[in-house]
């Protein structure tokens, strides 16, 4: 029986994603699904998957990525996951409860086009963490770090492939030393601000493996236009719960 803490959000007719306290979803996995620019024929890798959002939104759609692999190490995630999915019609995700710094029995190692990954984005030195729980696993680099992210990322991706990022600005230096250090060469940036009037809380980047070394900058994005949503969010939250 489905612990009775969970419940369902809308995602489009036909999935309904199953949250809980522990996993669920926000703004920023709308930003990296959208920044990563799936494509059908993409064998594709989320890590840290949670209640499994990422994977989600790609299968929206008549033209979803053939297959991905939604990872997570915490088991509650990967049931609510296997639920959502068990409640809609979608057969291209396949859950895996295993350790990213450890992969899982049969990975297709070397043949992932794209990772992605929304990390802990708070270093373990960084705040105050009592216990272990789903939250403090979510927010600081306790289970994994950064470097994890794109060792596992380099191992999984083929040569061109891509491994698609989001983080907190102060993080930046840490995610681009770390691509670097296993072979990924950062290739687009782009960074998330609330508004035009505020600094940005957010960073999108890619990273090539084996790319030569060229960094493009985009466009900032922005939240909101004054009081409303801008355009380019409302575009991304267009098919959301249609």
């Amino acid at each position: 029986m489905p612990d009775s803490s969970f419940s369902f959000e809308k995602l489009t007719n036909k999935i309904q994603v199953c949250v809980s306290k522990e996993h669920t979803f926000g703004t920023d996995a709308f930003l990296l699904y959208d920044f990563s620019n799936a494509k059908p024929k993409d064998l594709i890798c989320d890590l840290g998957t949670g209640c499994g959002i990422i994977p989600l939104l790609m299968s929206r759609g008549d033209n979803p990525p053939k297959k991905i692999y939604a990872l997570d190490i915490q088991p509650k995630a990967i049931e609510q996951l296997k639920i959502t999915l068990e409640k809609s019609e979608l057969k291209n995700i396949e859950p895996v409860c295993a350790d990213l710094k450890e992969l899982w029995d049969g990975a297709p190692i070397g043949m992932f086009d794209l990772v992605t990954c929304n990390p802990p984005y708070k270093a373990t030195d960084c705040g105050i963490k009592n216990e272990l729980d789903a939250h403090t696993i979510a927010r600081h680099e306790i289970l994994c770090t950064i470097d994890d992210v794109c060792r596992a990322g380099a191992r999984l991706l083929k040569f061109g492939g891509r491994l698609c990022i989001c983080n907190r600005p102060e993080r930046l230096c840490d995610v681009i030393y770390a691509m670097k250090k296993h072979g990924i060469e950062p290739k687009r940036l782009r960074f998330v601000s609330k508004t035009p009037s505020d600094e940005p809380w957010l960073f999108l980047i890619e990273g090539r493996k084996g790319g030569k070394p060229f960094l493009k900058v985009m466009k900032q994005f922005y939240i909101k236009d004054g009081e409303n949503f801008s355009e380019e969010l409302l575009k991304i939250y267009a098919d959301y719960a249609e």
